[in-house]
């Protein structure tokens, strides 16, 4: 039984809008999600949305960005990224409003980010305050007719769940990104995905290593050479007729072209068998 799903790809606005627009349909993809760096003007994403029009390339998603530091361990990150941190909370709350004014403008119907580490507490009043500022957010989006899309790792699916249902807004979903679940060291991809698909707008194609050290992260690799478990992982996914774009995310490696080349291959051998 075949699935037809868009299979896409994360890219970058640097240079001319045409050369990543150009990269993704010689790849042979259909959609891409954009990096969108804080302070990036409207006339970029314009071009951007025009390049992929004239080559048949749909953009389903602006990544938003964030303005100040971010520091990506277990130390540090639960202070440092998304809407935290105090001294960066005013800009970062700016950067995503920007981004989603370009994504009104350009005709892209959700933006996307790393709200940050959640308060695991969920009767304390950091939850609380986490609440209704993610909640001003999505309002302020959903006024715009625009999905906000949490990327999961940072939390279990329980707890990510449990936020979204004291949330209560329809307009927020997940970008589920299976390898972030492993990097983080919080659950299998497999078990989170059945808990959260309900709330699944999209899927990142992405697969790592958990890691063999306590408190490090784990490793991320290739599509299908990781513990994500892919090919079960579609299968979920085309068993339910998941609609949602599937974006390969490969975010190291030497040879990334390669890689996205490979990985998919993987997909689309695993969605027709």
């Amino acid at each position: 039984m075949s699935c037809k799903l868009k299979i896409g790809v994360m890219l970058y606005h640097h240079g001319a809008p045409e050369e990543p627009i150009n990269k993704v349909k010689s790849l042979g993809l259909q959609s891409c999600q954009v990096g969108w760096g804080p302070g990036t003007p409207l006339e970029k994403g314009v071009a951007l949305k025009a390049a992929a029009d004239a080559a048949g390339i749909e953009v389903n998603t602006l990544w938003a960005g964030l303005p100040g530091p971010a520091v990506w361990n277990f130390t540090h990150g639960p202070h440092t990224i998304g809407l935290v941190p105090v001294q960066w909370r005013a800009q970062r709350v700016e950067a995503l409003q920007q981004a989603a004014v370009v994504a009104g403008k350009i005709g892209v119907q959700s933006i996307t980010t790393h709200v940050g580490f959640i308060p695991e507490d969920t009767t304390s009043h950091n939850f609380a305050t986490f609440i209704m500022r993610v909640r001003k957010i999505a309002d302020a989006l959903r006024k715009q007719r625009l999905v906000l899309g949490l990327e999961s790792g940072h939390e279990t699916a329980k707890m990510l769940r449990a936020f979204l249902r004291a949330l209560k807004r329809p307009n927020v979903k997940i970008n589920f990104d299976p390898a972030n679940m492993i990097l983080y060291g919080k659950q299998e991809p497999l078990d989170a995905l059945r808990l959260l698909y309900a709330d699944v707008a999209q899927v990142h194609m992405k697969d790592a290593l958990w890691t063999q050290t306590r408190g490090t992260w784990g490793t991320e690799v290739p599509l299908g050479d990781g513990e994500a478990h892919i090919p079960q992982l579609l299968a979920i996914l085309k068993r339910r007729r998941f609609r949602g774009p599937l974006i390969i995310e490969r975010e190291g490696g030497n040879d990334r072209i390669g890689d996205i080349q490979k990985a998919k291959t993987l997909i689309e051998r695993c969605l027709t068998s």
